[in-house]
């Protein structure tokens, strides 16, 4: 099932202008997939008009929320917070109007931490991956 419009604001925490997920797809229990179209107005976008590195961290980061909310299935979502970025690659940033296709998969989970690993494709195109380590309250 695709989660999208307001409705995605049932499974991230952030608002207008830092929303940075438009659907939501849960594949399987540890892994989903997102879309974002960049849209002029992204808090992320720089002035040469394409998206800051750090928004694409953003970008999977909350891709990674609304997979945590989705597991929750109805419980109160966990807040999470980023405690750790590694091996992320920026091959190039994504431009206004592109689309933005991320699946994230949750690894190893001990306590409050959870690994995550995210890759954002345009176009088929690998443009971004990270590994993430998150915090869950």
């Amino acid at each position: 099932m695709i989660i999208k419009g307001d409705d995605i604001k049932k499974l991230i925490p952030q608002r207008e202008p830092f929303m940075m997920v438009d659907e939501f797809e849960q594949q399987d229990e540890n892994t989903a997939r997102t879309m974002l179209v960049v849209q002029r107005g992204n808090y992320f976008l720089l002035p040469d008009g394409m998206m800051s590195p750090t928004g694409l961290i953003e970008h999977i980061a909350q891709s990674c929320s609304a997979l945590a909310a989705s597991k929750a299935a109805g419980e109160t979502a966990p807040i999470g917070m980023i405690a750790e970025v590694k091996h992320f690659c920026c091959h190039r940033r994504p431009e206004i109007n592109e689309q933005l296709l991320t699946t994230v998969t949750f690894g190893f989970s001990f306590g409050q931490m959870t690994l995550a690993h995210g890759i954002t494709t345009i176009g088929g195109e690998t443009i971004a991956e990270v590994d993430l380590k998150i915090f869950m309250q």
